[in-house]
């Protein structure tokens, strides 16, 4: 069967020797990530990257530079994020891009944008690497935003560079995706002048950036480089990683590929486009996995909870950005139990060092991006599954799980040590926690339980939605399944994303909150991209024509 979108497909995966956009520099500890996007280096044709304007490529270097610091280089304490050309930081999302781009590319452009920004904040509050913005020239929209999610931001001080986040006034369409909220819950910035600052086509400099806490400094173009060092190094001595190696080589993941599958080592993606369901199963260990930490880093990459959830997070993003019209994921897992709640059992007692560590917040990274994922997310545990521990998290995750009651053929699921507050939420809270919102007491009683626990008693505990006996179960699933795809994917989109975040909000629940609700109300409103809207027009034909009413 033939693909069923016509775009291009994106391939995330790539390598420093491979990057046009980004220089990755090392000097002891402290690294230099330099930006230097090539305008005729985008990931589609069609649209030029002046400016160091960037796209969904230029993001993809990014991110995976960030993860490489984090593994390969622990010797790297603190990060410099600037720019290889004169006078010029970023000048955001490029806007021919976007209005090019169809609306479920540009979502899913922003939201892998901040899935990135919020990688650099993770590293900062978990890994002892910070980062400084060294913002040497214009720094307006996205490229404000990157800034914003560093640590601390110097400006040069020269009379034209200055920060902004332009998009009300000079486009109109999408006001800081992510920005605006960093702006006031992050730097905390007062909302009056918040609100000054973002209707500014040219932005604020010099000391009012400052004094209104847009930037933390501001530095003469002679002295700018020498105070950037001189931060650098300050902020790289508070660090608690090693001062030296060595790191965890990120190599490149083995896949076999056909039209409807993706078979990795761990995982494996079987898509269906005809019911437009794709079915993703995580295979446990199959073999010794290391137990202490010279081991550990000696299996580097190949360690299994590292090998497993890289490859499910390829396996995510492919799924979101190349096969939009699969509306439901259903999870599974098969192996040994037993095996998964041994790894679990070494990372937590090894989650002090600094690579275990790293290996963790991956994975709670990466299930982040599932609960993330705009698609009905379907669990299906059956005889042979091992939805234990850090897979568990898989069946906590989806909306709705199935479990197969049979007493011929024995079922379980079983709880670790990282189902209780190793591997979060965006909110703060254990998916188990979030489950159980209304019933705390529950959460402790599980995390107890030191034996697997069977279909009756996981229906029970409320750990499954449902668990059908073996005559029900094809046709439960299967009027499930057809019942899900039936329905409208924007009102499920809206549904899911509300659903799934029970509880306190945090900043980062709020960029994806508003994400999901101006970004899908935004970019298809005509003053965005009707005949005359502000993303048909842009550098074209003059201003937009805009519809006035306030809706």
């Amino acid at each position: 069967m033939t693909q069923a979108v016509s775009e291009p497909e994106v391939d995330v995966a790539t390598h420093p020797d491979r990057y046009r956009h980004w220089t990755l520099a090392f000097g002891g500890p402290v690294a230099t990530l330099s930006m230097d996007v090539q305008e005729d280096a985008g990931l589609r044709p069609g649209y030029a990257l002046k400016l160091n304007s960037y796209d969904l490529g230029v993001d993809i270097e990014l991110a995976d530079a960030i993860q490489r610091i984090r593994f390969e280089h622990p010797e790297v304490h603190a990060v410099v994020v600037t720019s290889l050309k004169e006078r010029i930081f970023c000048a955001g999302a490029n806007i021919f891009m976007l209005g090019t781009s169809p609306h479920g590319f540009k979502v899913n452009f922003c939201k892998f944008t901040n899935e990135t920004r919020l990688a650099i904040e993770d590293a900062s509050a978990h890994s002892g690497i910070k980062f400084l913005a060294a913002v040497n020239g214009i720094c307006a929209g996205g490229g404000y935003e990157l800034a914003l999610a560093c640590d601390e931001i110097l400006l040069v001080d020269d009379g034209n560079s200055a920060v902004s986040l332009p998009e009300a006034p000079l486009l109109g369409v999408l006001p800081g995706t992510g920005g605006l909220t960093r702006v006031v819950d992050k730097r905390k910035i007062r909302r009056d002048l918040a609100d000054f600052f973002s209707t500014l086509i040219e932005g604020v400099r010099g000391k009012r950036a400052v004094e209104w806490g847009l930037v933390d400094a501001v530095h003469p173009r002679s002295k700018f480089d020498g105070a950037v060092a001189e931060r650098a190094a300050a902020l790289a001595a508070d660090s608690d990683r090693p001062d030296a190696g060595p790191g965890i080589e990120l190599g490149p993941l083995a896949l076999t590929r056909t039209d409807d599958r993706l078979e990795y080592s761990a995982v494996t993606v079987t898509i269906d486009r005809a019911k437009r369901t794709a079915e993703l199963t995580v295979l446990a260990p199959d073999g010794p996995q290391p137990t202490d930490v010279d081991a550990i880093l000696a299996a580097g990459d190949q360690f299994w909870p590292l090998r497993a959830f890289r490859e499910l997070d390829a396996a995510l993003l492919h799924l979101r950005l190349n096969e939009p019209e699969i509306g439901v994921i259903v999870l599974k897992t098969a192996g040994d139990a037993d095996a998964v709640l041994a790894v679990d059992a070494s990372l937590a007692a090894h989650q002090e060092h600094w690579a275990v560590r790293e290996i963790l917040h991956f994975m709670k990274r990466t299930l982040k991006r599932l609960d993330l994922t705009a698609r009905s997310l379907i669990a299906l545990i059956e005889p042979g599954s091992c939805f234990a521990g850090s897979l568990l998290e898989l069946a906590l995750a989806a909306d709705q799980s199935f479990m197969l009651d049979d007493p011929e053929r024995p079922n379980a699921v079983a709880v670790s040590v990282l189902n209780g507050g190793a591997l979060p939420m965006s909110t703060g809270l254990t998916r188990m926690q979030t489950r159980f919102l209304g019933d705390p007491a529950r959460v402790d009683q599980i995390l107890a339980a030191d034996a697997p626990i069977d279909s009756a008693t996981a229906l029970e505990m409320g750990l499954v939605s449902f668990a059908p006996d073996d005559l029900d179960w094809d046709d439960e699933v299967r009027l499930m399944l057809e019942g899900r795809t039936s329905l409208s994917p924007d009102a499920l989109t809206g549904l899911e994303a509300n659903l799934r975040f029970a509880g306190p909000e945090t900043m980062e629940t709020k960029i994806f909150g508003r994400l999901s609700a101006w970004q899908n109300w935004i970019f298809q409103r005509p003053n965005a991209v009707g005949d005359r809207g502000a993303l048909k027009v842009y550098g074209v034909e003059g201003r937009p024509d805009f519809d006035w009413r306030r809706t």
